[in-house]
């Protein structure tokens, strides 16, 4: 794991994203812009590095893993892959699904922590283990095998108690709700644009 992340006199942990959802831009068509979106999934990992626990290694690398494969999608085809509906139709014709196979488990992770980290902001005696073992089950669990199971449900037993990890994101924990709450809505509708694209007869292979 890397260190945790250095938060600004007064700031949260948002400030300290190289790119924020809230900045994604989603242009005609829901389409999203492929390399500011990589670059706030790249950021989000980060809030893993704030939980402190190696047992969170896995779902960071993994995470990072799929951002890589579309990354390198959208390295050798920029003028097919401007927007990240646009990067997966153009592999999909080359008869190729490493970056959309990738973008289906990247949006699958970010749906978890989203899940994971809404709930635990609304419910203020909730314990992040809870939050993150709730989201888990929603989403994630499914989609596992019985040998990776194990090693995210550590993950979820290792998680900090919510009022050491919330210090962890900025001195001031309603300023650091206020700003996670605006960032969660964005990276919610983010998700669900490319669930439903993804869900959709065009993204399958």
């Amino acid at each position: 794991m890397s260190a945790a992340p250095i938060i600004p006199p007064g700031g949260t942990i948002v400030q300290t994203f190289k790119q924020s959802f809230t900045d994604v831009p989603i242009g005609a068509d829901n389409a999203i812009a492929t390399a500011p979106f990589l670059d706030a999934a790249e950021s989000l990992t980060t809030i893993f590095d704030a939980l402190g626990s190696v047992a969170f290694s896995p779902v960071k690398s993994d995470m990072t893993g799929n951002i890589k494969k579309v990354r390198d999608r959208l390295l050798a085809a920029p003028a097919e892959s401007e927007n990240v509906q646009d990067l997966c139709r153009n592999e999909l014709k080359s008869k190729k699904h490493t970056a959309t196979e990738g973008l289906l488990w990247l949006v699958r992770g970010l749906e978890f922590t989203c899940i994971a980290l809404s709930q635990n902001i609304a419910k203020s005696s909730e314990e992040l283990s809870d939050s993150f073992r709730a989201a888990y089950n929603d989403t994630l669990k499914a989609h596992h095998s019985f040998i990776v199971k194990p090693i995210f449900s550590a993950a979820m037993s290792a998680c900090p108690y919510r009022k050491d990890f919330y210090a962890k994101l900025g001195s001031d924990e309603a300023k650091v709700q206020t700003d996670l709450r605006e960032y969660l809505a964005a990276l919610d509708k983010t998700v669900g644009i490319l669930k439903a694209f993804l869900n959709s007869p065009e993204a399958k292979w």
